[in-house]
């Protein structure tokens, strides 16, 4: 036989050995066989196909693509490639490869992928329309899995509040199911989302326990069903419950590092400034490397963005950087993260500083100026500065005569005791106001209310008619407005009051008879015995005992004699009463306190000094006395209510054994 049909029998073995090894599932010897039919000849396609997909069953990508790097195939190997750099985490990549591949159209192997890879991109309007295509043009064994991925993009478009008409997929399976608590919790229907994720739990628990899955299986599968679940709870306010769910998942260790990520950033915010040590751990988790592959943008902007509330509420010193780098990943977060390192600057005392960066701020964004505006008077007003506080609020053009901007600067005007100029600002909101009825929104009864009667109290009577003209307005039938109204009139036109008083209802319309016999029979504001008894319809009344003449009071009266007060043994009319009789013995002036002989007397000055000057100089009297003055502050002052912070343990004091009398 000679060398060539050697090695072509050789190769055919190879390929008979290739073939039973791929079928039975063992890739390793089956790349092991590929290897040695290529060591053979190059040039064989079938085999080198046959590595590449070895290759990728083993989950070696990274040598796939280096493989095709360095043999560059004849055949067309764009799905292998994309495929790899799309399992190694580089959608962007993968897409391109697709792309540049210059294939039109697409074979269906590659518009799914594409469909993925997009969804991986978060392009998800894109993905949506080539699944809908890829669902109306194939028919195989693989429908469910495609109506699935389908059904997540659905849920991420709800997310993101798309404007487009959605279809309603069904829901056999439990995977569909969960999709569809997704799709409601995304557009906020929690209630209903929670039914939808209970019923999915409850699915994939009986279809698991059917297939003969082990109870860590299970866990496995419905962790990420009980983790969204505890989100919609979470939501609805029930945070003990969504807690005790995020821990046992967490407790589990699932594999999925973006379910930790998750479940570890949403526990944090349950605990906010609770459990800081605890708090940290958890961040951690959620901003491990594993599981940035996995989640979302949203879900990253997130959870980095309570990591920088975390370190500004732990007092970290990163919590500068980590603001900074959010606001520079993150374009829709930059206002956010300012507002991050301004804070950190105020809780240092450093306001200018932080009234330095949010100018520089809104020169470059000027359309957050009302935003930016507000924060720096915030600064303004933490360090002391009202006077500057009022310039900001006045420089803010015609959006000063906001009600909320208003009712700061007339506080501010207040607070500064100018209150012409908190009248002023409230009357030019009222002119302001109405000459623009059409671009002025919103309930604004409050603000007329408040400027009515402030400038009544201010005994401007012409000025608050105006603001309860314009609140009569939006309420004609509000008869305390209108009685205000013919008060402020009064003041300065008594036609104009007499006018608007006949629109008052008459006093007869107000009250009816029954309602003063009511007023009258109530004894909720008189003491019971001044409440009068009603008199019966027969006009014959029950004479009290009290009445003179009735025979009640003849028969229930009783004679009453006065008791003789009983005097001492010893008592002497002649003498004088003592004076001092009401007090007690001890503060009495005849009273002498017993002598405790072992107490030593204290010298009190040397002979001959006065008694007065004794005391004056008697350190010991000053002492006691401080001691016994409630108005002596004491030298620890009462904590404030609430936790008291740990003390350190208490020394042992040895108590004084107290001597028998």
């Amino acid at each position: 036989m000679s060398k060539a049909e050697s090695k072509e029998a050789t190769i055919r073995q190879l390929y008979t050995e290739l073939n039973k090894l791929g079928s039975n599932g063992e890739y390793e010897k089956a790349l092991k066989a590929a290897n040695k039919i290529l060591a053979l000849d190059q040039n064989e396609l079938e085999a080198l196909q046959c590595k590449l997909v070895c290759l990728i069953q083993v989950s070696k990508f990274e040598e796939v693509l280096k493989f095709l790097d360095r043999t560059q195939p004849a055949h067309d190997c764009t799905f292998e490639r994309a495929y790899c750099e799309y399992r190694l985490n580089q959608p962007e990549a993968a897409y391109k490869t697709i792309q540049n591949s210059g294939i039109k159209p697409l074979p269906s192997n590659l518009k799914e992928l594409l469909a993925q890879i997009l969804y991986r991109l978060e392009r998800f309007e894109e993905s949506f329309d080539l699944y809908k295509d890829i669902i109306k043009n194939t028919h195989d064994d693989y429908d469910d899995e495609r109506t699935t991925n389908l059904s997540a993009v659905v849920a991420n478009l709800c997310v993101e509040g798309t404007k487009k008409e959605l279809p309603t997929l069904r829901e056999d399976t439990y995977e569909l199911t969960y999709n569809a608590g997704c799709a409601l919790a995304g557009n906020q229907q929690f209630p209903e989302a929670e039914k939808k994720l209970r019923a999915s739990e409850k699915m994939c628990r009986e279809f698991l326990e059917e297939d003969g899955a082990t109870e860590d299986d299970i866990m496995d599968e419905v962790a990420i069903i009980k983790v969204q679940l505890a989100y919609c709870l979470q939501m609805q306010g029930k945070s003990k419950e969504a807690s005790v769910i995020y821990t046992d998942a967490l407790k589990h260790k699932t594999n999925d590092h973006a379910l930790t990520a998750v479940a570890s950033n949403n526990l944090v915010v349950i605990n906010k400034d609770q459990n800081v040590f605890d708090s940290k751990k958890k961040m951690k988790a959620a901003t491990s490397e594993q599981a940035e592959h996995k989640l979302t943008s949203k879900q990253k902007k997130i959870i980095a963005f309570n990591n920088c509330l975390l370190a500004f509420f732990t007092n970290q010193a990163d919590c500068h950087m980590l603001a900074s780098r959010l606001g520079n990943s993150y374009q829709d977060m930059e206002f956010q993260s300012l507002l991050v390192r301004v804070s950190q600057l105020a809780r240092d005392k450093k306001y200018k500083d932080g009234v330095d960066l949010l100018e520089n701020y809104s020169k470059k964004q000027p359309t957050q100026e009302l935003e930016v505006k507000f924060a720096i008077v915030q600064l303004q007003l933490l360090a002391g500065n009202r006077k500057a506080a009022v310039e900001t609020l006045e420089s803010l053009g015609e959006a000063k005569y906001r009600p909320g901007v208003v009712s700061a600067l007339v506080t501010l005007y207040l607070g500064l005791d100018n209150k012409a100029a908190a009248s002023s600002i409230l009357k030019n909101a009222v002119e302001w106001y109405k000459k623009n009825k059409g671009t002025a929104g919103g309930d604004l009864t409050d603000m007329w209310r408040q400027a009515a009667s402030f400038h009544l109290r201010g005994g401007e009577s012409e000025t608050a008619a105006k603001s309860l003209e314009e609140l009569l307005k939006t309420n004609p039938t509000d008869m305390k407005i209108l009685a205000q109204l013919v008060i402020a009139y009064a003041q300065f036109n008594p036609k104009k009051a007499q006018e608007a008083s006949k629109k008052l209802p008459a006093l007869d319309t107000l009250t009816t008879a029954s309602e003063i016999d009511a007023l009258e029979a109530t004894n909720w504001m008189m003491i019971a015995k001044a409440v009068k008894k009603k008199i019966p319809a027969s006009g014959k009344s029950d004479q009290s005992p009290s009445t003179p003449g009735s025979e009640k009071a003849k028969k229930l009266k009783k004679v009453t004699r006065k008791r003789k007060g009983k005097l001492p043994k010893n008592y002497d009319a002649s003498s004088a009463p003592d004076p001092e009789r009401w007090l007690p013995r001890y503060e009495r002036t005849g009273y002498r306190k017993k002598r405790d002989r072992r107490v030593k007397e204290v010298i009190k000055g040397s002979q001959g000094t006065a008694s007065g000057q004794a005391d004056q100089y008697d350190m010991s009297k000053s002492y006691n006395q401080t001691r016994q003055s409630p108005a002596t502050p004491a030298a620890h002052e009462v904590a404030p209510s609430g936790p008291a912070p740990r003390q350190l343990p208490r020394k042992s004091q040895h108590k004084k054994k107290k001597g028998k009398h």
